[in-house]
């Protein structure tokens, strides 16, 4: 206050108050993120194979102490990368299952890589999934598929979901009930019917095969690849929905809580 005061002594009370609302009309500079803190975020998305800035932010503060916004976040991040657009809100949404408990629904898919085709399958209480590699598309593969699935992973579920493709008919069908208690096909047209294994469809693409087509001569190479991604989506992905824990995490602290 005294400064004010002898300010206005020097050069008298018009003058001062107007320089002062000058001064008010002025625009304020902006925060800036220093570069330590731009490399840590990048270093981040990388590690975590193009996460979410939601996630990015949780890592920051448990990792640094750091709280930061996820606007912030995306404003970084956009300097580097080429982002999606926003997501859409207030979209019309088809129902999907629900499920409280492990083993409750399994949504089970395919994604075509030309001549190689994935089968994937998850655990949408868990996010656990489970995934394999063939030259074909056939019901005889989706038979393949269910017993290995649930041979070695998913031993039983009260709900099977699929879509209406015909790898999940015939063969399939006619053995499904082995390791379901019911067994759904999800509406056409209607993908947020299947909207779990869906996602993880995108992860797979996003995160290890691509948007490539590939020859049947390269499934060894690619099984490999797709053995390494699962180790890491099921011991160090953490997943928003399993409250930032990877599967396994989530898994164990199940078990132990019973």
């Amino acid at each position: 206050m005294h400064i004010w005061i002898k300010e206005i002594i020097e050069i008298g009370l018009l003058e001062f108050l107007d320089q002062y609302t000058k001064a008010k009309k002025g625009e304020r500079s902006k925060r800036k993120i220093d570069g330590l803190l731009k490399k840590r975020i990048h270093k981040l998305r990388e590690d975590y194979r193009d996460c979410c800035g939601q996630k990015i932010r949780e890592f920051l503060f448990d990792d640094y102490g750091i709280t930061l916004s996820t606007t912030t976040i995306y404003k970084v991040l956009g300097e580097k990368y080429k982002l999606r657009s926003k997501w859409k809100k207030n979209q019309l949404r088809g129902p999907i299952p629900e499920a409280n408990s492990p083993r409750e629904v399994i949504q089970m898919d395919t994604v075509d890589f030309g001549a190689v085709f994935v089968f994937t399958g998850v655990d949408i209480f868990t996010k656990e999934v489970n995934v394999k590699l063939y030259p074909s598309l056939t019901a005889k593969d989706g038979l393949d598929f269910l017993s290995s699935s649930f041979d070695s992973r998913f031993h039983h579920t009260q709900l099977l979901q699929t879509d209406g493709g015909l790898e999940f008919k015939a063969e399939f069908r006619s053995n499904v009930f082995k390791y379901a208690d019911r067994f759904r096909v999800s509406r056409p047209y209607k993908k947020n019917e299947q909207s779990y294994i869906e996602s993880f469809n995108r992860s797979l693409r996003k995160e290890c095969l691509g948007w490539s087509k590939y020859r049947a001569g390269e499934l060894p190479s690619l099984t490999r690849e797709l053995t390494d991604y699962l180790v890491y989506y099921h011991t160090k992905k953490p997943h928003m929905s399993l409250n930032m824990k990877t599967p396994e995490q989530f898994v164990e602290e199940l078990v132990s809580d019973i």
